[in-house]
C-alpha cells in the first residue's frame, strides 16, 4: 500500500508525463549525477527521495556503474512510481549497481530509520509538497554518513515553453497561468495539515540541518525551437496541468484560449506549432554532513 501523501496530488496518474520530463531531462541530470558522485568512494550508497518515474535514479545508477557499481535506493511515496523507478535505474545500473525500493511518507517517517547510511542523498522538488521543510531536510541531512552530501533540488525559474504572443487571446498567457499555479501552491500549503512555513531560503535550511560546505548550482534543460515531437507533448501537458491547477482562477477569455491550444482539431493547437520550445533551470544546493 503507497505511503501517506499531503498534497492531494493524483501523481501516480501523472506518470506518463514524469516519464515524458524525465527523457527531456536525461542529459543534463546525466550531468548533474557525475557532478554528484565523482568524489564518492568505492561501492558508495546513494538514494534518490520523491524519485518519481526513475529519470534521476537512472542517472545515478548509470554513474555509479561507470564506476564500478554500488547501491541506489529510490524512495517514494507512491507504489506506482517506485515500480518504475526501480525498473529504469535497474536497467542503467546493469550487474553491478544494487537497486532497492522503500516507500515512505517523508513528512513523518525518519529516513535514517528506512535505509542504510547514505554517501548521497538526492531530493528534486519533494520537499515543498511536505508540511515542515526544514524538518523533512533535518530528516534527508540525518540519512547521510559521515562526509555525506545532501543534494536538494528546489526553486529556481521553472519551466518555459511558449512564445508572448501566440496569436490567439491575450499576450502573456503562460506567465498568467504560472501565477494562478503560484496562487494554487499557496492555497495547497495554507490547507495542508501541520503545515510550518519557512521563511528563508534554500540554503539556509542546510545549513539549519547542520551541515556544512553548503553551496549551490543551477543546471539546464533546453530544447529550443522548433522543437520535436516529445517536447510539443510535453507542453501539451504541461499546460493542460497548469490549466488544471489555474481552475477558476482563469477569467473566460484566457480559458476559452486554453481550450483552443489543447483541441486537436483547433487550428490553434499547440501540438501543429514549430515556435513552443523547453527551457527550464533548476536550482540544487548542497551540504556536507560533518
Amino acid at each position: 500500500m503507497a505511503a501517506h501523501t499531503h498534497d492531494d496530488v493524483d501523481w501516480a496518474a501523472r506518470l506518463s508525463g514524469m516519464r515524458r520530463l524525465d527523457e527531456l531531462e536525461s542529459a543534463a541530470t546525466a550531468e548533474v549525477a557525475g557532478r554528484l558522485t565523482r568524489n564518492l568512494g568505492a561501492g558508495a550508497t546513494v538514494v534518490d527521495v520523491g524519485s518519481g518515474a526513475g529519470g534521476m535514479s537512472a542517472a545515478l545508477a548509470a554513474s555509479l556503474r561507470a564506476r564500478g557499481g554500488g547501491t541506489v535506493v529510490a524512495v517514494d511515496a507512491i507504489d506506482e512510481l517506485l515500480a518504475a523507478a526501480r525498473d529504469t535505474a535497474r536497467e542503467a545500473g546493469g550487474d553491478v549497481v544494487t537497486v532497492d525500493g522503500v516507500v515512505a511518507d517523508l513528512g513523518t517517517e525518519p529516513l535514517a530509520q528506512l535505509v542504510e547510511p547514505a554517501d548521497l542523498v538526492w531530493a528534486s522538488a519533494v520537499v515543498h509538497h511536505l508540511p515542515d521543510q526544514q524538518a523533512a531536510v533535518d530528516r534527508l541531512a540525518a540519512a547521510l554518513r559521515p562526509g555525506g552530501l545532501l543534494a536538494i533540488a528546489e526553486g529556481g525559474p521553472g519551466v518555459r515553453c511558449l512564445p508572448w504572443d501566440l496569436g490567439v487571446g491575450r499576450p502573456g498567457l503562460e506567465l498568467c497561468l504560472l501565477g494562478h499555479r503560484d496562487a494554487w501552491f499557496e492555497d495547497m500549503r495554507t490547507s495542508m495539515p501541520d503545515a510550518v512555513g519557512m521563511g528563508y531560503g534554500w540554503n539556509v535550511a542546510v545549513s539549519r540541518a547542520g551541515l556544512s560546505d553548503v553551496t549551490s548550482f543551477t543546471f539546464l534543460v533546453e530544447h529550443p525551437a522548433p522543437a520535436g515531437e516529445r517536447v510539443r507533448e510535453f507542453v501539451l501537458d504541461h499546460i493542460g496541468g497548469l490549466a488544471e491547477r489555474a481552475g477558476d482562477r482563469m477569467d473566460a477569455e484566457d480559458r476559452d484560449t486554453v481550450a483552443r491550444l489543447l483541441d486537436p482539431a483547433a487550428g490553434d493547437h499547440l501540438g501543429r506549432r514549430d515556435d513552443i520550445y523547453l527551457l527550464s533551470a533548476r536550482t540544487v544546493y548542497l551540504g556536507t554532513k560533518p
